[in-house]
């Protein structure tokens, strides 16, 4: 599920941000792979990875076609006329709690947003991913938007619907906009500093010369989201009982842990690193403007 909102933000610098007027719309991205309680129809055409604007098929598969009518709709990507914000709505069947994700390091306003969310949630963890990574970064759903904001929360199996899931989305969805509406009050947000845990690589899962998987989740890791591991602590479990670790220096915050979309994108999780990210105070400079 993906929520628009369109905004008129015409002039925008480090510190000020034209006023967002709210129009909440609601998308279900690819409404064939809901009904079939799948991510995607075609494994090569993941919605969120055909936002690009240089992507040209000519015989168009169905996902390819929903982003250019997606684009055409909310966009065009890059341009004055895209819609300024998108919640982008995902659940996962990895145990990753309430997770907001960036795509932007230098983004004051989603850099805010998510400060705004965290602290509103308090003492309830908000972990933000940081997908900001040259060789991992696609483009998404919601980088139609000029400020994108992903929404990830589990774990809730595939095809099933849990109350409180669902509760812990809208509470998020509801503390994103209460920090659009105060910012269109007028509010001004001074500077801020967030923990966020910035992408570093993805791991599959150990396979054999056949490209069979050959191990699955050790079970200290397995539902273990957000939590550190270090070199020796173990991964995988293959069948015959022998555990394979991890092995590296610097301590990794492992996510999406055995998330049941990626098998077939040999992805058993990502690795993270923590990381501070700084924003700027923002306020509405057309707050301003109109009282002058």
């Amino acid at each position: 599920m993906v929520l628009m909102v369109k905004a008129n933000i015409t002039e925008r610098n480090r510190c000020h941000i034209y006023s967002v007027i709210m129009v909440i719309l609601t998308l279900m991205p690819s409404h064939l792979a809901f009904h079939l309680t799948i991510l995607w129809l075609d494994i090569t055409c993941k919605l969120d990875r055909l936002f690009n604007t240089q992507t040209v098929v000519e015989d168009i598969p169905y996902e390819v076609r929903r982003a250019q009518e997606i684009n055409h709709i909310f966009g065009p990507k890059g341009s004055d006329d895209a819609y300024d914000l998108i919640f982008d709505l995902h659940n996962t069947t990895a145990n990753m709690g309430g997770t907001l994700i960036l795509e932007n390091s230098r983004d004051d306003f989603t850099i805010q947003m998510c400060h705004y969310i965290k602290n509103a949630l308090a003492p309830e963890p908000v972990p933000v991913l940081l997908i900001e990574h040259p060789n991992l970064k696609y483009a998404t759903t919601r980088s139609v938007a000029k400020h994108p904001v992903g929404v990830e929360v589990g774990p809730q199996p595939q095809g099933v619907v849990r109350a409180d899931i669902l509760d812990k989305m809208r509470t998020i969805v509801k503390h994103g906009l209460d920090f659009v509406h105060l910012f269109n009050e007028g509010k001004e947000f001074p500077p801020c500093t967030i923990e966020v845990y910035k992408i570093m690589e993805k791991v599959d899962y150990p396979r054999n010369k056949n490209d069979e998987v050959i191990a699955i989740i050790h079970p200290n890791l397995q539902d273990q989201d957000w939590q550190p591991v270090n070199n020796g602590d173990p991964l995988f479990l293959t069948l015959d009982g022998e555990v394979i670790a991890h092995q590296g220096d610097c301590t990794v915050y492992p996510t999406f842990i055995n998330e049941a979309a990626y098998y077939e994108k040999k992805q058993a999780f990502v690795n993270t690193v923590k990381m501070e990210l700084t924003a700027e105070h923002i306020r509405s400079s057309v707050v301003d403007h109109n009282t002058s």
